[in-house]
């Protein structure tokens, strides 16, 4: 594969991994550091999706269940109509009806409440769910909690024997909040080899070794358009992106970019500020696919 225009951009993009894998054995991998753990950031999101995903199918949640069920004890008292309309689905397309981000990187460091769920689900609701997309880090994180409220452990825990364990993947470390929920929203700790180990997954459609790790159903509505914005759309806590491809994507170039109709992923991991890496990569790599 020739990615001399990548090579030459290289500087300027700061990748630090490139992977590319196409019809069951890798194609490429150029490696300008070390492959080690790095902070995947917003990528994470979508390692909570495949969490949620799985316990729906262990009967631990349902994507109809409406917040003011799922977090009884933090509802404020008199909850507003779009709260009481809120689902779980809803946590997941960034589609919330908040009109504001929480928790994101910055507010984070500065914030005074410890209680994450109910600081959330205090502040307001001003359209209706699924209305009008907003990105933010408020619905991947009460996903997080919800499954770990359900399942009773955390989010490492729960994706170490269902889905890391039978990747291969060792145990690693994620963000945590000051009440000790896994972060769900950031913070996961992978390597770019790691990161395709998952995005064969997700090409597979949750089936590894002949075993559905997450059933294909959702991974199919995952990386599909759940609610517009102002790029390809957005799925469950994945973006759809170029060439009719979906990712995991996280701050800096961390990303797991799923092409269906080549039976390839792409796998980065960067220091990059280049807003639209996904778009800079993929034209450089789909034609050769």
């Amino acid at each position: 594969m020739d990615i001399q225009l990548l090579e030459e951009q290289q500087a300027d993009l700061r990748l630090l991994n490139l992977l590319v894998w196409q019809n069951g054995s890798l194609l490429f991998r150029r490696d300008w550091e070390p492959d080690i753990r790095r902070n995947i950031y917003s990528a994470s999101k979508s390692f909570t999706s495949l969490a949620v995903g799985i316990a729906v199918r262990e009967g631990l949640l349902s994507l109809e269940e409406r917040l003011c069920e799922a977090f009884p004890r933090e509802i404020p008292e008199d909850p507003s109509e779009f709260l009481q309309k809120a689902t779980v689905r809803d946590l997941l397309t960034m589609g919330l009806g908040q009109d504001q981000a929480y928790l994101m990187g910055g507010q984070r460091v500065a914030m005074e409440e410890t209680d994450w769920v109910r600081f959330c689900l205090s502040r307001p609701f001003s359209f209706a769910p699924g209305s009008r997309f907003l990105y933010s880090n408020t619905g991947p994180y009460l996903a997080g909690v919800l499954v770990q409220r359900r399942s009773g452990c955390s989010l490492t825990e729960y994706l170490q024997p269902r889905l890391f364990d039978p990747l291969g993947i060792r145990r690693t470390v994620w963000e945590i909040d000051p009440q000790g929920y896994t972060f769900g929203a950031g913070g996961l700790f992978l390597s770019a080899k790691e990161l395709l180990l998952v995005g064969r997954l997700l090409l597979s459609e949750g089936n590894w070794n002949g075993k559905s790790l997450v059933p294909a159903e959702y991974i199919q509505k995952a990386g599909s358009r759940q609610i517009e914005n102002d790029r390809e759309g957005y799925g469950y806590l994945f973006w759809r992106g170029s060439y009719g491809s979906f990712r995991a994507d996280g701050k800096y170039g961390q990303m797991i970019v799923v092409i269906p109709d080549r039976q390839a992923v792409v796998v980065t991991t960067a220091e990059s500020r280049c807003s639209d890496l996904e778009k800079v990569c993929l034209d450089v790599i789909y034609p050769q696919l």
